[in-house]
């Protein structure tokens, strides 16, 4: 579900490198394109700290610019106001479509919402403990914890605890994993979403129901749930939805809609 004309965007990425692995980046970076083309790409760190060693590497393969920032306050995070400064001073150049905020930080939110006012596009990205007033403040938030090489912190399974998961991934139905791992608020969303669109016999195009979906609750993401897109995402859920696959005019492509099976 990438923002509309994606292919045109041209962005600009910047980091704020206090609130992202390094190992995440290749991931984020491959994410970013869906969205666009990324014209400026920065991050921002006191790049004289020793944790900062492992970063080398990765900004040469992705080709970020790194830019210096002091830590003059012991607690406080410098790069904020760098990064801020450098975002207006990208947006009143005239030659960008939008921003990529990489951060889990609510220190970004007004920022985010200037970028908007001004017409530009907003992708956030950064952890699940990112403050919602940031999430909602833009368009689109992803999570760095779904994303390729994204480090999952998993605690470890006796063997006894391994088998009993085993056996029930062997007895548990599609539908009923699914209906465990979406949340009854989500699952209300979806439900009102299509409501909102559908046409005289309930019916409401797939795409349509996506993008309005991420409208409404921008860190919306299938893969928040186990899913890789919003087609077997909408189709686990056999209980409460319909699916019928068209055909289009273009050969071995499919139109999805999808319907309450309450209609």
């Amino acid at each position: 579900m990438a923002l509309s004309n994606s292919k045109d965007l041209k962005l600009a990425v910047l980091i704020d490198a206090d609130n992202v692995p390094y190992s995440n980046v290749k991931g984020m970076m491959e994410e970013i394109t869906k969205f666009g083309t990324p014209t400026t790409k920065r991050i921002y760190a006191d790049w004289t700290k020793p944790n900062a060693n492992g970063w080398k590497a990765v900004l040469l393969e992705h080709a970020i610019t790194p830019i210096q920032q002091y830590s003059y306050t012991v607690g406080k995070n410098s790069s904020d106001s760098a990064l801020i400064i450098d975002a207006m001073d990208l947006l009143y150049s005239g030659k960008l479509d939008g921003f990529c905020i990489v951060s889990s930080d609510s220190d970004f939110t007004r920022l985010a919402i200037r970028l908007r006012e001004s017409g530009m596009k907003v992708i956030g990205i950064g952890e699940k403990k990112t403050p919602n007033s940031f999430i909602v403040a833009c368009d689109r938030f992803i999570y760095i914890e779904v994303l390729d090489g994204a480090i999952q912190k998993k605690k470890p399974k006796t063997a006894v605890a391994a088998s009993a998961t085993d056996a029930k991934k062997v007895i548990e139905k599609p539908a009923e994993k699914a209906l465990h791992k979406i949340d009854k608020q989500t699952i209300e969303l979806i439900e009102a979403t299509i409501e909102d669109i559908e046409d005289d016999d309930g019916w409401a195009f797939l795409g349509d129901v996506g993008n309005l979906i991420v409208k409404k609750k921008p860190e919306f993401d299938p893969r928040n749930y186990g899913f890789s897109k919003l087609t077997p995402m909408l189709k686990s859920l056999t209980d409460i939805l319909e699916i019928d696959e068209r055909e289009s005019d273009k050969k071995g492509i499919k139109h999805v809609y999808v319907r309450l099976r309450f209609n």
